[in-house]
């Protein structure tokens, strides 16, 4: 218990471990207090036009699907849908219906929404039969919202990392790491009380933040909970190995923001791009955090087979990455007692 008073109070100076705790806290309750905005209309599509050349009816077709701004001269459309700030599609009125006007720079999605705008407004116009099939929405959430929130949460889950580092390079740089060298404790011991401040405080960082964020039914506590103290654990792990491998504060800070950004980006980035069940997309379980990431949208989204499937992934790498740093610190022990 002494030990652990120790670290807290040698946590507590450091701005960057608070800041680290706060942060996904504080984001959790911008997103709770901001529940009437639609993240859907961000990506709305937008349309220009000149103005006085699409007859009502084609303006108001173009209405239903996206926002559209009308323009003096064909110039100024031009110019609006070249703006690089834009994704706009130039709409004009021709012999057949309608064409586009396009910049050759917009993301594939509009690409390919300007170049069969056309088709899809003839047939528009025609009468089709087809059958109709609600799928009933499994949760509250929409797209982007959805997707901030899990990058939130595992932010949080981050946090151990963080502190049980700079715990390790404050006790090195205040000399506490020889006495911690000839302490009467075996390995186990030692770990234990190093993962303690970290792991428990990742977890109340994680839960607060789950709280404000998401509502979770009670079919969902077990597997969440599980997620949590899983993805904390390796958290937590990997902050001693970033506390042993630092030789001080700077290279410890670098250290932790390199892997932050491999650990957050390279999940939401593969997620987004890559289809599932591709090879690069099973490579990605490399990373524990991915499988976290993986499980938390499964989670949201009520996929509870494929949660399951991730929760053992990361069950796989907690006894990997426990059993490489119990070797590491054996070895490491060994070779000071030798000198």
């Amino acid at each position: 218990m002494q030990q652990l008073k120790y670290q807290l109070k040698n946590i507590r100076r450091d701005k960057l471990c608070l800041l680290t705790f706060l942060l996904p806290i504080i984001v959790g309750i911008a997103i709770n207090l901001l529940p009437a905005i639609n993240f859907q209309t961000i990506s709305e599509l937008s349309f220009g036009c000149i103005k006085n050349d699409l007859p009502e009816e084609d303006a108001a077709w173009l209405l239903q699907n996206g926002n559209l701004t009308e323009f003096e001269t064909k110039d100024k459309l031009e110019d609006a849908v070249n703006d690089p700030a834009t994704q706009m599609i130039g709409v004009l009125r021709s012999e057949s219906g309608i064409c586009t006007v396009l910049s050759g720079d917009e993301l594939e999605l509009y690409r390919t929404i300007g170049k069969t705008l056309p088709q899809l407004y003839e047939n528009s116009g025609k009468e089709t039969v087809f059958l109709k099939t609600v799928v009933p929405i499994t949760a509250d959430y929409d797209g982007l919202k959805f997707l901030l929130i899990v990058i939130t949460l595992i932010t949080a889950m981050f946090m151990g990392c963080t502190f049980n580092s700079m715990n390790i390079i404050g006790e090195k740089e205040d000399g506490i790491a020889f006495v911690n060298q000839i302490l009467p404790m075996n390995t186990q011991t030692y770990i234990l009380q190093k993962l303690a401040l970290g792991f428990l405080g990742g977890i109340i960082s994680t839960s607060v933040t789950a709280f404000l964020c998401i509502k979770i039914n009670f079919k969902q506590i077990i597997p969440f909970f599980l997620l949590i103290v899983l993805a904390v654990y390796i958290a937590s792990l990997i902050g001693l190995f970033i506390g042993y491998a630092s030789s001080g504060m700077m290279m410890g800070i670098t250290y932790i923001k390199m892997i932050m950004i491999v650990f957050l980006a390279f999940p939401v980035l593969i997620y987004l791009m890559i289809p599932a069940g591709s090879t690069i997309y099973l490579l990605s379980y490399l990373l524990p955090s991915s499988a976290a990431f993986y499980g938390l949208m499964d989670l949201l989204s009520g996929q509870a087979e494929s949660l399951w499937i991730n929760l053992m992934i990361l069950a796989g790498h907690t006894v990997i990455w426990n059993f490489v740093f119990l070797y590491l610190s054996k070895y490491r022990t060994k070779k000071v007692h030798q000198i």
